[in-house]
Parts: structure tokens; sequence; C-alpha cells
């Protein structure tokens, strides 16, 4: 049974592209097992589940383009389809409804994205200008699970005013705490916050100055900020996207693209993001309570949280309620 329509209606990155290959690999999204696999067509998701006695698809092997079923051996094609059932006769026909569940599934960006319900024409995947611009480079950070429900974990993303502590040192500095006042607006689809000057560290090299934050709420799931130092025009862009598992656990997918330090390691990159994510982590799965309150009387809110309210609002108004508390929240 799907958890959240809402969600379950959208676009969930599931796997970086590099990590699908040949074999079957098993994936949960909102406590719905899927599997994923490739051929010569690309990535494809089904429910694991084979029609025949419910074994998982992910435990058998893909031939000829074909996913197999560990248990009878039953053989489905990239659109699902049954194409072979080895215990009768080649020649007898197949049963129409021998299919297996297949989802919409897109590769983007390098990542992998799946939609539980509906069709893949609906919305598109979320927009991300900076991967293909020749001049920015583009590292897939570390996948990172956290014990969070997953709008929690998309929050803080979104929060400027933490950087200064949870990141002291690295991404900010405690002794220049303030955030300016600014604006977010609706922006063709999307919610866009004004820039927000912030005193931090831009790369992790030592080197503070004025740095100018611009958060994007994409999707439920999927944000980005693009933080520019206008000293040396050097801009740092990131898709922040994360796959809910449960309630209460959820892997964190980002790319993080620059326009500078071209020829530095990738590694480099990863390694920071990591250690950002890893300082997140405590404080992230330590809130109470555990789901993010959509009433906005349910906690105390300032000006610097304008993107967060903006966030809350939004899902409010779609509907979500997979990891989110909706006591309060008008109908």
């Amino acid at each position: 049974m799907i958890k959240d329509q809402v969600l379950a209606n959208d676009w969930i990155s599931v796997a970086y592209s590099q990590d699908i290959g040949t074999e079957p690999v098993p994936i949960t999204v909102l406590e719905e097992r899927i599997v994923l696999f490739r051929t010569r067509e690309g990535v494809h998701a089904f429910k694991d589940l084979c029609i025949h006695r419910g074994a998982s698809l992910s435990l058998g092997k893909v031939v000829d383009d074909c996913i197999v079923c560990p248990y009878h051996g039953w053989k489905y094609d990239a659109e699902g389809k049954c194409v072979r059932i080895p215990q009768q006769p080649a020649e007898q026909t197949i049963p129409p409804k021998a299919k297996a569940i297949a989802y919409p599934c897109a590769e983007k960006y390098g990542v992998i994205w799946v939609k539980l319900d509906g069709d893949d024409s609906e919305t598109p995947v979320p927009f991300y200008e900076e991967y293909e611009d020749p001049s920015f480079r583009t590292v897939h950070a570390e996948p990172y699970i956290l014990h969070a429900a997953a709008p929690r974990v998309v929050e803080n993303f979104l929060d400027a005013s933490h950087l200064a502590f949870v990141h002291d040192g690295l991404l900010g500095d405690s002794a220049f705490p303030e955030i300016p006042d600014y604006g977010v607006n609706w922006k063709e689809n999307r919610y866009v916050s004004d820039e927000i000057p912030v005193y931090a560290d831009a790369d992790g090299s030592g080197n503070y100055a004025t740095i100018y934050y611009t958060f994007e709420i994409l999707r439920p799931m999927t944000a980005r900020l693009k933080k520019v130092n206008y000293t040396n025009n050097q801009i740092l862009s990131m898709l922040f996207t994360v796959l809910p598992h449960a309630e209460r656990e959820t892997t964190v997918f980002a790319l993080v693209t620059r326009n500078y330090a071209l020829d530095q390691p990738d590694e480099y990159f990863r390694d920071f993001q990591k250690k950002v994510i890893e300082q997140d982590a405590g404080i992230v799965e330590s809130q109470k309570p555990e789901e993010l309150p959509l009433d906005l009387q349910a906690e105390l809110h300032l000006k610097a949280d304008r993107v967060s309210i903006a966030y809350r609002r939004w899902l409010g108004e779609l509907g979500v309620t997979y990891g989110s508390d909706v006591t309060g929240v008008k109908k």
C-alpha cells in the first residue's frame, strides 16, 4: 500500500547511475520494495515481486535484456511482460495477466529517478542547469543514510542559519551568525530565495568571505542551492535530493558542481560534502518531533526561517503526509 500519494506521483531519486548495472538491485522507496536493473535500452524499475509466487525479482538475474525470477524462472521483458514460463510448452500462450509491475524510470544527471504512481509525462525530473554546462564540473557525493524523516532532512539543507554553528569553521563562523532579512518567491513552479549573504569559508580552504546563497525548493524531496563568491566569481551549485525508505530512514544524494578548481581531484569535494553531512546527521536525527511540523504555529519562526516556512507551507498545500506532522494543518 502506497504511503503517500503525492510523493508516489513525483520523481524520487533512488540511486546513482554508476551503481546500477545488469545485476538486479533492490531498493525500498516509501516502504515499497522495488528492483532496478539495466538492459541495452537503459535502466528499469519493477515492483520487487514475481506475479507467480511472490518471490523477489532482485534475487534473480538479467538474461537477454529480461529479468528472470529466481524461483521458477519466469522471464519478464523491459516493459514487465512475461515472455517465458519454463513450466509450459514454448508454443503455449502466456496469460496476459502474467506481468511484473513496472514503474516510470528516468536517468538524468547521473541519477536514477522513479515514480511509484502516475506516468513519466506528468511532471518532469527537476531541472539542474549547471550539470550540462561545460564550464562546470560535477561530483556525485557519496550516498548517506540518515535515521530521520525525509522532510526534516530537506529542511535542514534549506536552512542558512545553522551554518555558523553546526558547520562553524567549515561553512560558517559562529562570531558572525546574523542572517539579514530576505524574500522567497514563487518562480516557474518552484520557490526561490533572494540572495542571502553568509560570512563563510567558501570551499573549505580557510579563506573566509561573504558568500551569497540562493536556495530553491524544486520538489518535496529535491532542493538546490547556489552560492557565489563575487570577489573571484567562484560559483558552487548543489542538487540535493533524498530517498525516503521509511518514515525515519532517508538516503541523501548530492550533486556538487563548481566552476573553479576544475583540475582538483573530485575526492576532495566528495570528502568535504561527507564531512558536512556527518555534522548535520547528529542534529537532524535528534530533532523532535521526528516528523516535520507543517502547522506553522507548532514551532517558533524567525525572518531568517523564510525558506523553511515556504517549504512547510508548500508541503501542506500539496498534501504531503509522509514524514510530516500534519496536526493542526487546515484542510
